[in-house]
């Protein structure tokens, strides 16, 4: 099989672009004619005179279409032009018989099959196996490749002998593949190989026919027939053209409104976002002033503990050793003396001298003594003093829920008195007297209210105060039981610590005696540095029955899965109890923290509970000195 030259590729590109321009104009898409007299080139818009007759606009088109110096695109433009007079606006010519390149034209009416097919006829086939065979699809739709027709899929048609002869080559269902499918059409033409030649001719040797499949060859009751009515349609250009125009505006409507609702949506996403933004920022630097204001005062009574708590250590540690230094030294005297035997009056004298500074060298440390039970006696008035703020809380809180009523009530005195003020329109002088009462009673519940404000202020200062000293009478205690060797109900707890016994016990069943203290000593410290680490935080967040948050172990944390698959309860039930207290006591900074503890209760000791246990003991201390 012959296909076209490049010449013939050229021609078949000009009436394409042709027909392209020959429907614009028809269509109403170029104003061609002005007057009935006038008429104008809409493909020469920049002439100094753009009218013409109608004879000189048909010479124009008729000469820039047959010129060989002008483009395609411009010769198709003139060639549609003139074709398009001739056939509507020329009256005398309309009846004429149509040209050669207009019969060539596809009529937009006229209906093709749907999705866009070609037919290829005379294909060799050969008896075999009892039935027509021939070769496949394949190769001929790579041979149509190859010339530029871009075919989607060749289908060969069957019968019952075998194959047909036929096939059907399928292009793209958009304009590229009817551009395509025309293309393929002209060149069989082009090659006197078309469809009216193959009908027509009586020897069709070994070559190849092909045409566009049209309504036609749609109904013919051949297998190619069967086969298009089974998987294909009819269709116009016409109707194509509108039905993509149906879905172009369509698309374009859906896209135009999900716009307009996406640039609402995107509008009030800004402004809640401006509005967060903004109360965001308002409440992130009024928690930054608290929170500065905070530390300034933190510091401040940090530093003044620090200073106190320094002066009076220094100055109790001077007084300790001068009164234990003259107590040496008079004791080294006093057996001087002694030894000596007062020979005479002078040496008594001194000798009784040395006894009354010896007298008062004990004096002093009773001085001293008594001292120090008057630190315990100030911590004793430290608890009272927190009972007594207890009481005074209660007092507040009375008064508070006093002021809250006082509050209603004057609110609803002042309803009152503006019900009143609106009804005295009439003069009523029993009206202006209850009115004048209640303004009254109103002026002194205000005064009450003033009074009760400047009293809950006072007490709120007083108790931020009080609650501030038990704070560091607290710290002072805690400070002064982790001397305290023994251990007793009452202590001192180091939250976070682990205990060693789980991990040696643990350690004994898997190493030896020799080896097992010391890989339980290197496990517990592996596992002390962990706790230590902040970015290791195995814990969850569960809401409660209340919908409350609350922070929970996590038990599929890899680290503690591993543990406690590897060296048992005893050891995970360790470092969890661990990682709880150091979570609840110092979150942020992982190390350990001294607290007041019941060890007898397993909970918090109070301040009252501490002081009484030192109490106690310090009594306990005394009697055995004596």
């Amino acid at each position: 099989m012959s296909y076209r030259s490049k010449q013939n590729v050229s021609e078949i590109e000009l009436e394409n672009y042709e027909y392209k321009y020959y429907n614009e104009l028809k269509k109403g898409s170029h104003r061609v004619k002005i007057s009935d007299s006038v008429y104008r080139c809409p493909y020469c818009p920049g002439k100094r005179n753009p009218d013409y007759l109608f004879k000189e606009l048909l010479r124009h088109a008729s000469g820039v279409g047959s010129s060989k110096s002008t483009g395609v695109k411009e010769k198709a433009r003139h060639l549609a032009l003139e074709r398009y007079m001739r056939r509507y606006l020329d009256v005398r010519d309309h009846s004429e018989p149509s040209t050669k390149a207009e019969c060539s034209m596809p009529d937009v009416d006229q209906e093709f099959v749907y999705p866009w097919k070609g037919i290829i006829a005379n294909i060799k086939t050969e008896w075999k196996d009892g039935k027509h065979v021939a070769e496949s699809g394949t190769k001929l739709r790579e041979e149509l490749s190859r010339n530029g027709f871009n075919p989607v899929k060749v289908h060969p048609i069957w019968n019952r002998g075998g194959h047909s002869g036929f096939a059907t080559v399928d292009f793209e269902s958009d304009w590229a593949g009817f551009n395509s499918a025309m293309l393929f059409e002209k060149s069989f033409e082009v090659d006197h190989c078309g469809k009216r030649e193959y009908y027509a001719a009586k020897n069709r040797g070994d070559k190849l026919f092909g045409w566009v499949a049209r309504r036609d060859d749609y109904e013919s009751g051949c297998p190619v027939g069967v086969y298009l009515k089974k998987n294909t349609d009819l269709k116009t250009v016409s109707g194509k053209e509108a039905e993509d125009q149906r879905k172009a505006s369509k698309l374009v409507l859906n896209l135009t409104n999900t716009l307009e609702t996406k640039s609402v949506c995107l509008q009030q996403i800004q402004n809640k976002y401006r509005e967060i933004n903004a109360s965001l920022e308002k409440v992130m630097g009024e928690q930054e002033d608290i929170l500065a204001k905070y530390n300034d005062e933190m510091r401040e009574v940090q530093q003044r503990t620090c200073n106190r708590l320094e002066k009076i250590s220094s100055e109790h540690e001077k007084a300790t050793l001068h009164l234990k230094a003259q107590k040496q030294e008079l004791e080294e005297r006093e057996k001087q003396l002694q030894q000596r035997e007062a020979q005479n009056e002078t040496e008594r004298r001194k000798l009784r001298k040395l006894r009354d500074e010896k007298i008062m060298n004990e004096r002093a440390t009773q001085e001293q003594k008594k001292a120090d039970e008057k630190v315990l006696r100030l911590a004793e008035e430290q608890n009272r003093e927190k009972e007594k703020l207890h009481q005074k809380i209660i007092e507040l809180e009375k008064k508070l829920d006093a002021k809250q009523a006082l509050e209603l009530e004057i609110e609803r005195m002042r309803g009152a008195l503006l019900v009143m003020k609106h009804m005295d329109e009439d003069g009523d002088m029993e009206a202006k007297k209850k009115m004048d009462a209640i303004a009254e009673d109103l002026k002194l519940k205000e005064e009450e209210l003033d009074h009760m404000e400047e009293l809950n202020q006072a007490l709120i200062v007083k108790e931020r105060k009080t609650n501030d000293e038990l704070q560091e009478a607290r710290k002072e205690l805690i400070t002064g039981l982790i001397k305290w060797t023994t251990r007793g109900n009452i202590g001192i707890k180091r939250m976070g610590e682990l205990e060693t016994k789980p991990f040696l016990t643990a350690t004994k069943r898997t190493f030896s005696n020799e080896e097992a203290d010391e890989k339980g000593m290197e496990l517990c410290s592996l596992w002390e540095d962990y706790l230590r680490d902040p970015s290791w935080h195995p814990f969850k967040i569960i809401m409660d029955k209340e919908g409350n948050a609350k922070e929970m172990i996590d038990e599929e944390d890899e680290k503690l899965k591993n543990l406690k698959n590897e060296f048992g309860d005893e050891v995970y039930q360790s470092v969890t109890k661990a990682l709880k207290e150091m979570n609840e006591y110092n979150p942020s900074g992982r190390y350990i923290v001294p607290e007041l503890w019941s060890f007898a209760d397993e909970r918090k000791a109070t301040l009252q509970e501490g002081v009484e246990y030192l109490i106690k003991k310090w009594k306990i201390h005394r009697r055995k000195r004596r």
